[in-house]
């Protein structure tokens, strides 16, 4: 695997992703991905460190320039639960729960990130702004209640399917009801 392509790919994932999803500073990223599946394997059967690594220095590098707070979503051995840093449980009111992900149960994305954020705080649940997701981990689970697709060229990262989205507000009322569309 050439993790300079990893780094590559993530990088203009990342950054089109910010840019089309227009994310403000303060506003939550999750990404989930399988390090397995990058590498061309089936998710949870061949963790990388490397490839963890290859994917969180782009996106650390962004959602620091951005103001971002990021959220690594670990895997089903943990309940999907997130790696935040200290600064986002204070800003967003989330609820630690006591665990340390490890490459067996959390994945190696999720543990690669408890050892590298300064201050990480695992959480059970988040409402992110936008998510990536690298290699169908299933990150819906914590975004807001309306995601919407976010379509670029880069379709996937070394061999795992890439899918981004953004969110926006509920539109909600009736044939009546005027809207306010962000793009329109």
């Amino acid at each position: 695997m050439d993790l300079n392509s990893i780094t590559s790919q993530v990088r203009q994932a990342v950054e089109g992703l910010v840019q089309e999803a227009k994310l403000q500073q303060g506003q939550i990223l999750v990404v989930g991905g399988s390090t397995s599946e990058v590498a061309g394997e089936r998710i949870g059967t061949k963790g990388s460190s490397q490839i963890a690594e290859a994917i969180l220095e782009p996106v650390l590098e962004v959602t620091k320039r951005e103001g971002l707070f990021l959220a690594i979503q670990c895997c089903e051995h943990l309940n999907r639960a997130l790696v935040v840093e200290q600064q986002a449980v204070d800003k967003y009111n989330l609820e630690p729960v006591t665990v340390v992900p490890v490459p067996q149960a959390g994945g190696a994305l999720a543990s690669k990130a408890f050892d590298i954020f300064t201050n990480p705080v695992a959480v059970e649940s988040i409402s992110a702004h936008g998510g990536m997701d690298i290699g169908d981990t299933f990150i819906g689970m914590h975004l807001k209640a309306v995601a919407v697709p976010v379509r670029l060229d880069i379709k996937q990262i070394g061999n795992a399917h890439l899918t981004l989205a953004r969110t926006r507000p509920k539109l909600i009322g009736g044939q009546r009801a005027v809207y306010i569309i962000e793009g329109r």
